[in-house]
């Protein structure tokens, strides 16, 4: 009997190399029916739109975590009052009493806890910024939605913590013997410019410290000589003073003491106008729409990548 031979198998389907164009009739097909590539980067404008069309889960998620932050400590919530002023207190203990700062420096425990909370306040937020989709993976990979909710998400966690410590600050600084004036009111737009600052910059380093995991342990050394530099323990005006000009006016330029500044000007009387940094409100606007707006456009470039690999 002939012996029939099978017709040869088909060559399998390549599959496109990584990177290659897409079909062109398949590109059009899915142009026909809607289909969009999933996790494209929107445009801009429609990006902002949507983030704010989320803004309750922004605000829930924020809650939910500020609420899970202490639910294992045995004194719970109170902790959020009680870091920043152990943290006062180990710092009156260096500065003010051993290394005596305070000397020239009217009112000293106001100055010192004012500026701990506020740059507490900064300091929180890149670090938490800097974990904010690295530590949310399972959630940015199970979900889509704009990834800037998370670092937005964390800002609001830190402020809400601050407004819990700022109750505590008002009661240092009255006992202090400071007065209650009209000037407290500036703490409003100080903190409204100074969140703003704050999620520019946890944007900037969310995305960062979503490429590199080495960010998150390079980044308490780079907060610790930030703060240091910001005259959170000490009246910077008396070391620019003597300092070389370029010194002088890139140390009054620091964003961070500009909010200390202007926190320490809202509250304590003693702190005059005159001893602030040159043109410090529009400074602080400045900053604020800078980092706001940088890290916006910085973060939302890098949409596509996260969650990747």
């Amino acid at each position: 009997m002939p012996q029939t031979l099978a017709p040869p198998a088909p060559a399998p389907a390549r599959a496109p190399a990584p990177g290659a164009a897409p079909d062109p009739e398949l590109r059009a097909l899915a142009e026909r029916h809607g289909l969009a590539v999933s996790g494209a980067r929107p445009p801009l404008p429609e990006y902002t739109r949507r983030l704010w069309a989320r803004r309750h889960f922004i605000a829930a998620f924020a809650t939910a975590r500020l609420t899970s932050m202490y639910t294992t400590a045995r004194l719970g919530q109170l902790w959020q009052v009680m870091t920043p002023l152990l943290n006062a207190g180990v710092y009156y203990l260096i500065f003010g009493l051993l290394l005596h700062t305070s000397r020239g420096v009217p009112n000293f425990i106001p100055f010192l806890c004012t500026g701990i909370f506020v740059f507490t306040f900064t300091q929180s937020t890149v670090l938490a910024g800097t974990r904010a989709i690295s530590g949310n993976l399972g959630l940015v990979r199970a979900l889509h939605f704009p990834r800037a909710c998370l670092p937005i998400a964390y800002t609001l966690v830190q402020l809400q913590q601050l407004l819990f410590s700022m109750g505590v600050l008002a009661a240092i600084v009255l006992l202090c013997g400071v007065p209650l004036t009209w000037h407290w009111l500036l703490m409003i737009p100080a903190l409204l410019l100074q969140s703003v600052f704050n999620t520019g910059l946890a944007m900037v380093l969310a995305r960062i410290g979503a490429r590199s995991a080495d960010t998150a342990q390079l980044m308490p050394f780079v907060l610790r000589t930030w703060m240091y530099a910001s005259g959170v323990f000490y009246n910077i005006s008396v070391f620019t003073q003597h300092a070389p000009h370029v010194v002088a006016v890139a140390l009054n330029a620091n964003p961070a003491l500009i909010y200390i500044d202007l926190m320490r000007y809202a509250l304590i009387d003693t702190v005059r106008a005159g001893t602030l940094p040159a043109h410090v409100w529009p400074m602080a606007l400045g900053w604020a729409l800078l980092s706001g707006a940088v890290g916006y456009v910085f973060f939302w470039k890098a949409e596509e990548e996260y969650g990747r690999g």
